[in-house]
């Protein structure tokens, strides 16, 4: 399954999520009590059914924490000042300003290293 796939369908199980995502489905049960913007749908035999927003939630999450390099912590703080909220098809991040946050980050340590 692939994000082409996404348009087609309306909810997906955790299993469909954590393959779309690269996610362990134990990491999004953690993420949905941690940030409280993961909000799947119960039926009624308990089964979670996420939403595309709640994918793209997830991918924007796992682009905070892998990327960004961010902890659960600076996420949470990231998310809770609304810099992802409500966004649904928007990249948190573009390529571009990863590596220029990358280039700052070393220009930074050296010049500390220097001092």
């Amino acid at each position: 399954m692939d994000l082409d796939s996404l348009n087609e369908k309306e909810f997906f199980s955790i299993g469909e999520i954590s393959k779309i995502s690269g996610v362990p489905e134990h990491s999004l049960r953690y993420w949905e009590k941690e940030f409280g913007l993961i909000r799947p749908v119960r039926k009624a035999s308990g089964h979670r059914r996420y939403t595309r927003k709640d994918v793209q939630t997830v991918l924007d999450v796992k682009d905070l924490i892998y990327k960004g390099k961010l902890t659960l912590e600076g996420a949470r703080k990231y998310i809770k000042n609304g810099s992802i909220a409500g966004q649904s098809s928007a990249r948190v991040h573009s390529d571009e300003t990863y590596k220029l946050l990358r280039e700052l980050h070393k220009d930074i340590c050296n010049i500390l290293k220097e001092w």
